[in-house]
């Protein structure tokens, strides 16, 4: 048996190598690196692909997230509901553009923002919300979207782990990143769909919206040479779209090995106390970017080291939630007043969360005799 990797990019390179290779000498061939024919096409498939009106694809996804704020009007000092429980670029370009962060707790089931928290963090200076789609699938985004509607809050889906995956909305099923005024996804090489370098997109339903972001993204300008935003450079070039085009043909069938092999592993934990598999949402379709699950209080490490010295790698998002970094740490209190400590927001299940979960490998390359040997190395967890 080969080497079970957390994520094997060496496998999924040579499965998909020829057409990769390809793609890339193209590029070479045409002189059209920067805002070509690859990008053209690569943003027309994404759009097809989730449903939306207008997929814009941008230099990765920190960049995505600061250009929907910055598209979005969000201005210092305005108020960005979200969670701690996250990568730290979600809360990163909120704080980068002079916002304040506003934390409320996830739902322990599944680690996504509990949506029923949203009313209390609500006030005058609130101008956003980022519900970040975790592990694979997506928040509560009808009861999202609905208390911004009521509000007039504008909603921005941090969609870097969830690109692909699906949920049932008043509206029928629709896809990550066409489910609020704006979406956000990374290509990072490690995500469900990956480039070979830095890579992102925004996705929006608005035209006027659509319009702002390829101006943000390239300097502000609306023209050549004419200014009309302060903008950034935050293009995406087109080696990394002809790449993510070959792996966007693929990515169904990925997908769909990913959902195979997190439901080998549920059905196989269903007897085992010790571990609890992450839940999906009702109506929600994840591809499982990760497959998560909680340990006993104080044993995580205990098993993933055990699970190490069996040649099993496993990950942990995230081990210590944003609120509890220096960085961030004036924005743990309820008052947004570093000097005034007397009421720390309560995060008690993104805080549990921190401390109790890990990730298995379920990458789409991962063979039926290396899933059966990290199952029963987990079942034999005490």
């Amino acid at each position: 048996m080969t080497q079970i990797k957390f994520v094997d990019l060496s496998a999924q390179y040579l499965a998909y190598k020829e057409e990769i290779n390809q793609q890339v000498l193209d590029v070479l061939a045409s002189i059209q690196y920067i805002g070509g024919p690859q990008l053209e096409g690569l943003e027309k498939e994404l759009q097809e692909f989730c449903g939306c009106q207008h997929a814009i694809g941008c230099s990765n996804g920190t960049d995505s997230l600061l250009l929907a704020l910055l598209a979005a009007g969000i201005k210092p000092q305005d108020e960005v509901i979200t969670t701690s429980f996250t990568f730290v670029s979600t809360v990163e370009m909120i704080c980068l553009i002079g916002a304040i962060p506003v934390f409320i707790d996830i739902d322990p089931e599944n680690c996504l923002m509990d949506s029923k928290l949203l009313e209390g963090a609500i006030t005058p200076k609130t101008k956003a919300i980022i519900p970040v789609s975790l592990f694979g699938q997506v928040s509560a985004m009808d009861e999202i979207n609905a208390v911004a509607q009521q509000h007039s809050l504008v909603v921005i889906e941090d969609a870097a782990q969830s690109f692909g995956a699906r949920q049932s909305t008043t509206k029928g099923e629709k896809y990550s990143c066409d489910l609020s005024t704006y979406a956000c996804t990374s290509f990072y090489p490690a995500k469900g769909l990956g480039c070979y370098g830095d890579g992102g997109a925004v996705f929006t339903d608005n035209d006027d919206d659509a319009k702002k972001l390829r101006s943000l993204l390239n300097h502000g300008q609306s023209d050549r040479y004419e200014y009309v935003n302060i903008g950034i450079n935050g293009r995406l070039d087109d080696i990394q779209a002809a790449i993510l085009r070959v792996k966007l043909r693929h990515y169904k069938d990925e997908i769909a090995r990913r959902c195979q092999l997190a439901d080998n592993y549920t059905r196989a934990l269903e007897n085992t106390p010790t571990l609890t598999p992450l839940k999906l949402l009702e109506g929600n379709k994840s591809v499982y970017s990760q497959y998560s699950l909680y340990a006993p209080l104080s044993k995580r490490d205990d098993y993933r080291n055990t699970l190490q010295e069996q040649g099993i790698p496993t990950g942990v998002y995230y081990p210590k939630p944003l609120h509890q970094h220096k960085v961030f740490a004036e924005f743990a209190y309820r008052g947004r007043d570093k000097n005034s400590k007397t009421q720390p927001v309560p995060l008690p299940h993104t805080e549990a969360a921190a401390s109790r979960i890990f990730s298995l490998p379920v990458h789409p390359f991962l063979s039926d005799e290396q899933q059966d040997k990290i199952i029963e190395v987990l079942n034999r967890l005490k």
